[in-house]
């Protein structure tokens, strides 16, 4: 389809173009080879009458139109996403979709693994993609790159719809043989010991527990950081050093590891884990319905919550937006 001598198939092109701000990068996502995203760009350039992207040093930068017609390209794909394109009959026995999440490993292994099991029997031709959690979740979303981004509400943006799925609260973890364990976990005692945190990213983003915890007057000694939340456990068994890990993940661990949990001896915010997605995929019935089965397992699978305390929406509100302002990446924004 052509409108005023431009190929309409070159608008995709030419949006991946501009967010990837390299030929080899937007190949791949288009899954073309480079020689026809390079002919590609070389049309819109002549199209456009402007180089749109030029070397600079090692790497492409875009000229000034390029970077006036990012927002317009993207509005006019979402317009015909959203308005023009006639979505299929949804039916789970027969969908044969592949959905795109992103997710730490805390959500895959409380939620994931149990949901995407129960999903199989209903959906068996469905197909699953989990990715890591990256430095800019949001930014991913935003370009397409994940469907579905399960995350602590803190994180989320409000630019596009959310769901709370559940909540979840603290506890220390440490060795079943580790005397620092024995007793009631105080305040003293927790400040005293080695600690074992989780990071993310190339960098190196805290999990919300670190990021509160480095707030209070005191300071853990952290003296090893993973780079996951399962591997906290490993880490500290058969040491004197503790972890701070989600009371759902730690209460599956302690089944399978030699651990123990104890309470954490100061107040830390609960967490909530909220899933989001594009506004623009608002009434992809696939999606609503993986949706769906998520929330419901979340509520199948709700655990030991007794100790979760709830904290006053303005102080949840004050918490967010601190956690946000020094997080800017995690939500697309700039630093």
């Amino acid at each position: 389809m052509r409108f005023q001598r431009l190929d309409l198939n070159l608008l995709v092109a030419l949006d991946v173009l501009l967010a990837e701000k390299s030929v080899s990068l937007a190949a791949d996502r288009l899954c073309l080879s480079q020689s026809a995203t390079s002919s590609a760009l070389g049309r819109l350039r002549d199209y456009f009458g402007d180089e749109l992207l030029v070397v600079k040093g090692r790497s492409m930068v875009l000229t000034a139109r390029a970077e006036e017609l990012i927002e317009p390209v993207r509005a006019v794909l979402d317009q015909i996403r959203s308005t023009i394109a006639i979505a299929p009959e949804f039916d789970p026995a027969t969908c044969d979709r592949q959905i795109r999440f992103m997710a730490s490993d805390y959500s895959t292994q409380v939620l994931l693994a149990g949901a995407l099991a129960m999903i199989e029997a209903e959906a068996p031709h469905m197909r699953f993609e989990i990715q890591p959690m990256g430095d800019s979740p949001i930014d991913t979303l935003e370009r397409g790159q994940i469907d579905l981004l399960l995350t602590i509400d803190y994180a989320i943006s409000s630019d596009h719809p959310s769901q709370v799925l559940f909540e979840d609260d603290y506890v220390v973890v440490g060795d079943a043989a580790n005397p620092a364990m024995e007793g009631e976990m105080t305040r003293e005692k927790y400040f005293s010991l080695g600690h074992v945190t989780a990071r993310f990213g190339k960098s190196r983003t805290p999990a919300f527990d670190d990021w509160f915890v480095r707030r209070q007057k005191t300071q853990r000694r952290i003296e090893v950081v993973a780079p996951t939340f399962l591997s906290q456990t490993s880490l500290v068994v058969g040491t004197r050093r503790i972890a701070t890990m989600h009371r759902r993940l730690a209460s599956q661990m302690v089944k399978v590891l030699p651990l123990t949990l104890r309470e954490v001896p100061f107040d830390i915010p609960p967490i909530r884990e909220a899933i989001q997605w594009h506004i623009t995929n608002n009434n992809d019935r696939a999606l609503r319905w993986v949706v769906e089965r998520l929330a419901a397992m979340a509520q199948e699978e709700r655990g030991d919550i007794s100790n979760v305390v709830p904290i006053a929406e303005a102080r949840r509100d004050e918490i967010a937006v601190q956690f946000q302002h020094n997080h800017p990446n995690m939500r697309g924004e700039k630093s």
